[in-house]
């Protein structure tokens, strides 16, 4: 049965924003309302505008902070009891939190779905290859008590839900339902440069090594994306040009625009903004990481280090057949990936945590 009323939790740091964004949009076209619980730093007006606009969505904002955010487990053990009294007040459906700690000893009779976009230990794991350090233990007991709690586990890639796995060896299985988008592909001539886009002071997003490459590139490289973060962290570009953060629809035009998209991310469980690109018609250049293999092999080229990644920035460049055919290829590949097919999935997946929270008699 498809919920028609779905409290849904977002923050407005990185990628979820844009996933429930257009979650959100294609939700309230199937006729589910949505009640958004944001958590974490306050949304721009621009994020604001655009929740607003939204004619089935209400956007709510706790002061709470993200797990990943937050100095130690007491600063979140209020946020899974406000969850539940929001639930219950807005009368919803279904619960669909976007981080597995917003379900750790939640108390609620709704079904309760958890979407894994990314979490400190898998990322740890990718980035360090060591044990979580024992102050940061309390990350894992926290999601791996939502997992358990939750009725319903997504994550959006193959890839991702096998790190789960190996981190958490959550009971059950893992539901993957990939991320979608919908980016028109630019009508005019492309732009002879390079587009990344990634909150850069996230170390796993590669700025040093998209640097590095952007000396050696032979077309300019310009960087969306914030440089610092809430939490302190920092970077600082000194060969590719610093865009900063960008609305949505003007890092889409940007994308219609490049010739090439680039994202040299070490750890990326799906990777939305290079499918916005694809699907902007952008030639694709990606980390050799296990998720944009799963994703793009045979549709874009990869590069383990900077070095791989300016020949292959060389190779697009001075081949204008190639540059053609991969800018194909990718376009081609992201559109596998449509709201449509997400939608479905995903009451899918809703309908699935439906039954298992109430089993038939």
């Amino acid at each position: 049965m498809t919920p028609r009323h779905v409290l849904m939790t977002v923050d407005a740091v990185g990628g979820v924003w844009r996933y429930a964004m257009d979650l959100c949009r294609a939700l309230n076209d199937a006729r589910v309302r949505v009640l958004l619980v944001g958590l974490g730093p306050p949304p721009g007006t621009a994020q604001g505008a655009e929740a607003a606009s939204l004619p089935g969505t209400r956007l709510q904002w706790l002061d709470a902070p993200l797990d990943w955010m937050a100095p130690d487990a007491a600063a979140l053990v209020g946020v899974p009891d406000e969850l539940a009294a929001l639930a219950a007040r807005a009368g919803v459906d279904l619960l669909h939190l976007n981080l597995p700690s917003q379900a750790a000893g939640l108390r609620t009779e709704r079904p309760v779905l958890i979407v894994s976009h990314s979490c400190l230990p898998s990322w740890w794991a990718a980035m360090r290859g060591t044990a979580l350090p024992a102050e940061w233990a309390w990350q894992w007991r926290l999601n791996a008590a939502g997992l358990a709690r939750a009725e319903a586990v997504v994550a959006p890639s193959a890839s991702h839900a096998a790190a789960l796995r190996a981190t958490y060896a959550p009971e059950g299985r893992i539901r993957v339902v990939p991320n979608a988008a919908a980016v028109t592909p630019g009508a005019g001539p492309r732009e002879l440069l390079v587009l990344a886009a990634a909150r850069w002071w996230d170390e796993a997003k590669g700025g040093a090594l998209l640097d590095e490459a952007a000396a050696r590139s032979p077309w300019p490289v310009q960087a969306a994306g914030a440089l610092r973060g809430d939490n302190g962290a920092a970077f600082t570009f000194h060969h590719a040009t610093a865009l900063g953060p960008l609305p949505a629809e003007d890092l889409r035009n940007r994308m219609r625009r490049a010739a090439v998209f680039a994202s040299p991310s070490r750890y990326e469980p799906f990777g939305l903004a290079a499918l916005e690109a694809a699907q902007a018609g952008a030639a694709l250049v990606l980390a050799e990481i296990p998720t944009y293999r799963e994703i793009w092999d045979g549709a874009a080229e990869f590069a383990a280090d900077a070095g791989c990644l300016a020949a292959a920035l060389h190779r697009l460049a001075s081949d204008p057949a190639l540059l053609h055919r991969r800018a194909a290829q990718a376009r081609e590949r992201a559109a596998r990936f449509t709201p449509d097919r997400q939608l479905a999935a995903l009451l899918a997946a809703y309908a699935a945590a439906a039954a298992a929270a109430c089993p038939a008699e």
